[in-house]
């Protein structure tokens, strides 16, 4: 996950670098390890890449920092993340990596959980809640509490790791934990004596969306290069709605999962943008889609918690001309 001074000492020991632009063939990807991102490696291993001229090395990466540094050094040309990990400091105007398209959104995957004693966020005025810096369910908690009238700072935030998640829900003194799945599950299942529940989820927001982002540079020599990873991406997703069991069986390994682990995580916590939704959310030159507004919104919540420190622009942070290219 996510740690702020990493990026920022990440960032500052590269200084000025040379970028090298990759073939016209060959697109390097880092993603986290979720299943979000699996119509990648599916789209390789039906071969739609291959009969598209690509190939795609895909790793994951869940260090941020890591991410960013290759990004800078132009290791890679392909980030995944949601919007407000992709917002996080250090990063400005200059900063590699423009958005190009989405590929899924979180439907249940992050939240808050709480003891049962706790009815509304109004309940956790002056209460310790447990949350690792800038994981989407930071924002759900922002959120919420904005629109009753608060703030973190009418919490007592205490920062962990979410991978503890079960561990931290287990002491009496945490009024609730931001996490995500499988955590979120696990630690309402470990602890029954709190009588934990889900008080906040991502399946009543839309602000938790993963994008795909491109290096500008490469981006602006091989267009084509990216329209036909988006195309490969969009028909691994397609084949999801039809072919839903292979698609699982094929994504699995990649996970170290079962195909039972991997149907419960897509059926629960995710849930995949196809290339009609895709286009919507992202819109036209012309005409911006709804990414614009969820941009600014969370633009907004990761300046209030200092996740962010340069308030960007959505129109420079994406790039709605290489999806406007991809067909159905």
């Amino acid at each position: 996950m996510l740690r702020i001074s990493q990026i920022a000492a990440a960032v500052f020991l590269l200084g000025t670098v040379s970028v090298p632009t990759v073939a016209a063939d060959t697109i390097r990807v880092l993603s986290p390890t979720w299943p979000g991102f699996a119509p990648v490696f599916v789209a390789s291993d039906k071969g739609y890449f291959k009969e598209l001229g690509l190939t795609v090395d895909m790793k994951f990466e869940d260090d941020r920092a890591n991410v960013m540094a290759a990004m800078q050094r132009g290791d890679i040309d392909v980030d995944m993340r949601t919007v407000g990990e992709h917002q996080g400091r250090p990063r400005d105007e200059t900063t590699p990596g423009i958005i190009i398209g989405t590929i899924d959104k979180s439907v249940g995957g992050d939240g808050v959980i709480a003891d049962g004693s706790i009815n509304g966020v109004a309940d956790l005025r002056g209460k310790k809640i447990a949350v690792e810096p800038n994981i989407p369910a930071r924002l759900l908690l922002q959120l919420a509490l904005k629109k009753a009238g608060m703030s973190l700072n009418d919490l007592q935030i205490v920062e962990i790791a979410t991978a503890d998640t079960a561990a931290v829900f287990a002491d009496t003194s945490i009024a609730a934990v931001g996490t995500y799945q499988p955590f979120q599950s696990q630690a309402i299942t470990i602890s029954p004596a709190r009588k934990g529940k889900v008080l906040l989820s991502s399946v009543d927001s839309e602000i938790i969306i993963d994008v795909i982002t491109a290096r500008q540079d490469d981006l602006k020599t091989n267009p084509k290069k990216y329209q036909n990873f988006l195309t490969g991406i969009y028909r691994a997703i397609k084949f999801f709605e039809t072919n839903p069991d292979e698609f699982i069986a094929l994504a699995a390994p990649h996970y170290n999962l079962s195909e039972e682990e991997v149907k419960d995580i897509i059926a629960t916590s995710l849930a995949y943008t196809p290339l009609a939704e895709a286009k919507e959310m992202i819109g036209t030159s012309g005409k911006p889609g709804k990414l614009y507004g969820i941009f600014d919104t969370v633009m907004q919540l990761n300046l209030e918690n200092g996740a962010a420190e340069t308030k960007l622009s959505a129109s420079s942070q994406i790039d709605p001309s290489v999806i406007a290219a991809v067909s159905p």
